[in-house]
């Protein structure tokens, strides 16, 4: 970083920590070069700021100013990565935030509402020596937002502007060694372009890209689950289709949640290590989304399905109202998605928080999910109250029976509620999980705060979800052990043609229900 520039990027730096975090940003300084073609005509040379082949360099645009070269034939340099390292397939992504460094001068100040346009290209190569290859290339504006903290007076002339981070460029692959950007700023006074932006000094990028250690600690996790949830998932349902009766609603959602957590399982990134699979990022969210619609919409069946004072249950219908708007939510999220990580599969230049409609469209998103989150947990709150509050109240049941069979129902209760506060820690640290994520993305956008989010909460939220989703399936399924009053001494007043299945289960055997429907009598017959 420059000591004398007040907006470099001197909060971009390394800390050692013992849960590292998943990214690394990466910052450069643009090396200006000369293109010595004439601005009408069109340039093909790749200009690099360092190498073997490496472009006419001058230090500032004083002495462009002196040599008579004008703007348009500077051309900003950037090679990703540094001098004697090398980029790997490994990184996953590489997402890129660009910042101006301007100076103010009385005459030449940033209007309001200023927006630089910007000509980029990209391109590529897997050697030191080879030419070359273009990847991209865009004529892309960005808004600038540019404050300056002192009064504006002659004194104060040379002193920088605190310009905000803006959206450069996203890869959705690290597919190549070395990447070279360049970067021109085209002056036309007659068509307004690149007028009243100030005087620009420097060019800043930050290259964010997972790091390779958790990339493989992740990879490593999900080729260690996937065979976990896939053989419970098969060993659940295998204890259904043995049943005689049919799967009620509840068994079905358990097994579709077990699915959509395969699903997301599966290690495909290992395929993006030897292929140049740019739409990963676009298929991990979708993956992702469709996890979240799933484990949603389970909680909330969950809950609904053992309320048992309702007469309307194993039916999908019911839920309708709350599961609906948890469908629509997931498609809303599939389009915002779509608006920006699948135009990026043409243009990795292209940014929804490039616009003023683009931004407050985005920050709106940002904000309603964040507020849906919250009133989804605090309506399943709600749920689990009434559910434990139904328990309470027919629990008066249980004195009634013997004592083999109340023993047995009691440590079914105890289970149970155990599980629902289960669910409910799991809930709301996903929509914490949920709200940060969003937050800590939408950080490189617009800049400020962000959130501190290391490899232990991302490998460990992923986790949970794994062994809930794994202790679920383990408890629900139905057992094939018998429990009837002769194994517990119930003698000749037992009914050994009301034996009750012994499991771990509150639905598929009703034995909730058997004590909720039971009064004092009926227990003692």
């Amino acid at each position: 970083t420059d000591e004398n520039n007040p907006t470099s990027f001197a909060n971009i730096h390394c800390i050692p920590s013992t849960a590292p975090s998943p990214t690394t940003a990466v910052p450069y300084l643009a090396t200006k070069c000369v293109d010595s073609v004439h601005h009408n005509e069109k340039s093909t040379k790749w200009f690099t700021p360092w190498g073997p082949n490496q472009c006419h360099k001058i230090r500032d645009f004083e002495e462009a100013t002196v040599k008579k070269i004008e703007a348009n034939n500077i051309v900003f340099a950037v090679h990703i990565p540094g001098p004697k390292i090398e980029m790997s397939p490994w990184f996953q992504f590489m997402l890129v935030v660009l910042q101006f460094e301007i100076a103010f001068k009385m005459y030449n100040q940033i209007d309001d509402g200023a927006v630089v346009t910007i000509d980029v290209g990209l391109a590529y190569r897997d050697d030191t020596f080879s030419d070359w290859t273009e990847l991209a290339h865009s004529v892309e504006q960005r808004k600038l937002s540019c404050n300056f903290t002192a009064v504006k007076t002659f004194e104060n002339e040379g002193r920088y502007y605190d310009c905000n981070l803006l959206p450069f460029m996203e890869l959705g692959s690290v597919a190549h060694k070395y990447y070279l950007i360049n970067i021109r700023l085209p002056v036309s006074e007659r068509k307004k372009t690149n007028v009243g932006i100030g005087e620009i000094k420097d060019i800043r990028l930050v290259s964010i890209h997972q790091n390779g250690g958790f990339t493989k600690v992740w990879f490593a996790m999900k080729t260690f689950l996937t065979p976990s949830i896939f053989i419970i998932m098969v060993w659940y349902w295998r204890r259904i289709t043995m049943m005689t009766r049919p799967p009620v609603l509840l068994e079905k959602v358990i097994f579709a949640l077990g699915i959509s957590m395969t699903f997301i399982n599966i290690p495909v990134e290992w395929f993006s290590i030897g292929f140049n699979w740019t739409w990963m990022l676009l298929f991990g969210d979708i993956r992702q989304g469709i996890f979240y619609a799933m484990l949603l919409s389970f909680w909330i069946i969950f809950c609904g399905e053992h309320l048992m004072d309702h007469t309307e249950r194993n039916n999908f219908s019911v839920y309708w109202k709350q599961v609906g708007p948890i469908a629509f939510g997931s498609f809303c999220l599939f389009i915002f998605d779509m608006c920006e990580r699948g135009v990026q599969l043409k243009n990795p230049f292209f940014s929804i928080w490039a616009s003023d409609v683009g931004t407050e469209l985005a920050m709106a998103f940002i904000v309603v999910a964040g507020i849906c989150a919250c009133l989804y947990f605090l309506f399943l709150c709600f749920m689990v109250f009434q559910v434990f509050r139904n328990i309470s109240g027919k629990r008066s049941s249980l004195p009634a029976m013997t004592k083999a069979r109340r023993l047995h129902y009691e440590g079914l209760i105890f289970r149970f509620k155990f599980l629902m506060l289960v669910t409910l820690a799991c809930a709301a640290v996903t929509v914490i999980f949920f709200i940060i994520s969003q937050v800590n993305e939408g950080h490189w956008h617009w800049g400020e705060h962000t959130v501190q989010v290391n490899s232990a909460f991302f490998t460990g939220m992923y986790g949970m979800w794994n062994l809930y989703v794994f202790t679920l399936m383990f408890l629900y399924a139905p057992s094939h052990k018998r429990y009837g009053d002769e194994q517990c001494g119930g003698g000749q007043g037992s009914n050994s043609g009301e034996d009750l299945q012994l499991t771990t289960t509150v639905t598929h055997v009703d034995g909730l229900t058997e004590i909720y429907k039971m009064t004092g009598k009926e227990a003692q017959e």
